[in-house]
């Protein structure tokens, strides 16, 4: 059973995101588009490219071109950073609202579907040992990168 649990980790990730994937098709919205929108919103604005592109877990050039297709649209602003002007800020726009607030009835209704029979409790442990996983491997990531 052990000998599975890497695989099903891998796998439910790419589960979650289909199904949202398929729910938000109809808004016109790819994958990277409602995860990048979605990331901004819950970090908030005026994030730094880099730091969006680490939250989402892409490399910032891989986000640029995103980030451009959602300025075409209206949806997102990058302004220079006052510290840095080597650095841009993302910030959300009035247009993304009503559009964040479809993504988040999609994902908060694909999260209650996708941990459906599992009390609060079981959630909170679940999450908990997700995050000890996820520590665990950060720890790895760390120690190998160093050496």
């Amino acid at each position: 059973m052990h000998q599975n649990i890497g695989f099903r980790l891998s796998r439910l990730p790419r589960l979650w995101r289909a199904i949202i994937d398929r729910r938000l098709a109809p808004l016109g919205l790819t994958q990277t588009r409602w995860i990048t929108l979605y990331h901004l919103w819950r970090l908030g604005d005026g994030q730094p490219q880099c730091d969006l592109a680490r939250a989402i877990g892409v490399e910032a050039p891989s986000l640029v071109r995103t980030l451009d297709q959602l300025s075409e649209q209206g949806l997102i602003e990058r302004c220079p950073c006052d510290q840095d002007r080597r650095t841009k800020r993302v910030f959300l726009t009035a247009a993304a609202d009503p559009l964040l607030e479809q993504i988040d009835e999609v994902v908060t209704q694909a999260r209650r579907e996708m941990l459906a029979g599992l009390s609060d409790e079981e959630v909170q442990r679940l999450d908990a040992l997700l995050e000890h996983i996820e520590n665990n491997g950060l720890e790895i990531q760390a120690r190998e990168s160093e050496g």
